[in-house]
């Protein structure tokens, strides 16, 4: 947990140091890097109207499940083998993962919709500003100030896993359901940051793979606003317990 103090430390020091010139400066990202970065998050945002479009195939089909995440993964390991040169292709690929992706996540949204359609509006307005506000930080910040983190965040990924390994084996509580919840949006947003930082990185050193990129920040995308939107659904409907209970 010192790591993710060091950062909000860091980045509320630093948020006085800001200006609107200092906002404007990208000097330390060259013009290569901000092609690529404009490729990856125009990449991103594709990526993110075909996994709508699943989302709504879903709401019509009733389509999504075990299947369509396992699509989803298999499109993903397709794409991550197959060469750079084949751009069409892995583009192909992306879109279908994020398309399978959005089906998979239909459910839930569609319960969303179903309890309070204002939860969803909400929920994705949230990661959209979570994900651009750390985004931001992170393309401001020095060269690899962040990167650090990267070991932490594995570590807190790894428990994770386990900890839902264990509660699927043994059974867990509401106590271990809402640790996992919340610790897990406070490390894919830290995943936000860092993989900002590495993919500036990796593109100052001639790694341009704009699809690969889009696809990693499309990871870190979807894990905040599922964890955000299961948090607000949750608290919403305590609130709705709570006011059965007091007019009973």
């Amino acid at each position: 947990m010192e790591g993710f103090t060091a950062f909000f430390e860091s980045a509320s020091s630093s948020r006085n140091r800001w200006t609107y010139d200092s906002l404007k400066n990208f000097r330390q990202i060259s013009p290569v890097v901000q092609n690529h970065l404009k490729q990856v998050y125009l990449s991103l945002c594709c990526a993110l109207i075909a996994s709508a479009a699943g989302v709504y195939l879903h709401i019509l089909w009733n389509i999504g499940g075990l299947l369509t995440t396992l699509a989803s993964m298999g499109s993903i390991f397709w794409l991550l083998s197959t060469p750079p040169y084949e751009e069409q292709k892995r583009i192909g690929l992306l879109m279908a993962a994020a398309l399978f992706e959005g089906v998979s996540i239909g459910p839930l949204i569609e319960l969303a919709i179903n309890f309070d359609p204002s939860i969803l509006v909400g929920a994705f307005v949230g990661c959209a500003v979570a994900f651009g506000c750390f985004s931001a930080a992170a393309m401001l910040a020095r060269r690899r100030e962040y990167l650090y983190l990267g070991a932490l965040l594995s570590s807190g990924l790894s428990i994770l896993f386990w900890l839902h390994f264990a509660s699927s084996i043994f059974g867990g509580s509401m106590a271990l359901f809402k640790f996992e919840l919340y610790f897990g949006l406070l490390v894919f947003v830290g995943y936000i940051v860092v993989d900002t930082q590495d993919i500036i990185e990796k593109a100052h050193f001639g790694d341009l793979d704009y699809v690969k990129h889009a696809l990693t920040l499309f990871t870190d995308f979807v894990a905040v606003f599922v964890r955000i939107l299961v948090i607000m659904l949750k608290n919403s409907s305590d609130k709705e317990e709570k006011k059965k209970k007091r007019r009973n």
